[in-house]
C-alpha cells in the first residue's frame, strides 16, 4: 500500500499553512496554499515531481508565492473559477465537485466549500482534508439554516 505524506510549511506574513503533499514511493507532489516563502516551501520540495499547485482559495496570503513556486516546479495549478474572477487570479485548471488532481498512486478529491470566499474549496486525500480557511474563519450568516444552503449539495459524502 502507497504511504502519503504530508509537510505542513509556515508561510507569509500572516503563517499561513501551506501543504506539501507527496506518494512516498513515486515522489509525485501537490503543493496546497503557497502564500508566500517561496524559498522556503522550494526546500520541502527536493526530489520531488509537483504535478499540482492547488489554492484553497485566492486571497493573497494563499497565492502569493504562486508564480514562484509554479516557475520552479512547472506544477498545473488550480482553483475555483469564482475565486479567479472577484480576485484577478489566474490558473491552469478550474475546479468542479468533480475534479480529482492525480498524483502518484493518491488523488485529490475537490469538495466545494464557500463561505470564506465565494470559491472556496476544500481538498481530501485518504482520512485528510485541507480546509484553507473555510474551517477557521467564521462565515456570517443571516440564519443558521443558511449555511446548509450555501453548501448543499456541494460536498461529497465520503
Amino acid at each position: 500500500m502507497a504511504r502519503l505524506s504530508i509537510q505542513k510549511v509556515h508561510v507569509g506574513e500572516k503563517d499561513t499553512n501551506c501543504y506539501v503533499i507527496a506518494c512516498a514511493e513515486t515522489k509525485e507532489a501537490v503543493v496546497i496554499d503557497p502564500g508566500g516563502d517561496a524559498p522556503k516551501i522550494l526546500s520541502q520540495l527536493d526530489g520531488l515531481n509537483v504535478k499540482w499547485i492547488a489554492f484553497t482559495h485566492a486571497h493573497p496570503g494563499h497565492t502569493g508565492a504562486k508564480d514562484e513556486v509554479k516557475s520552479a516546479t512547472h506544477g498545473t495549478t488550480a482553483m475555483h473559477l469564482a475565486d479567479a474572477t472577484t480576485y484577478l487570479k489566474s490558473a491552469e485548471r478550474y475546479l468542479l465537485s468533480t475534479d480529482t488532481l492525480p498524483f502518484g498512486q493518491f488523488a485529490l478529491e475537490v469538495l466545494i466549500t464557500p463561505g470564506h470566499t465565494p470559491g472556496g474549496l476544500s481538498y481530501k486525500v485518504g482520512n485528510h482534508v485541507f480546509t484553507g480557511d473555510t474551517a477557521t474563519v467564521p462565515i456570517r450568516l443571516s440564519a443558521p439554516s443558511e449555511l446548509e444552503t450555501r453548501i448543499s449539495g456541494s460536498v461529497r459524502p465520503a
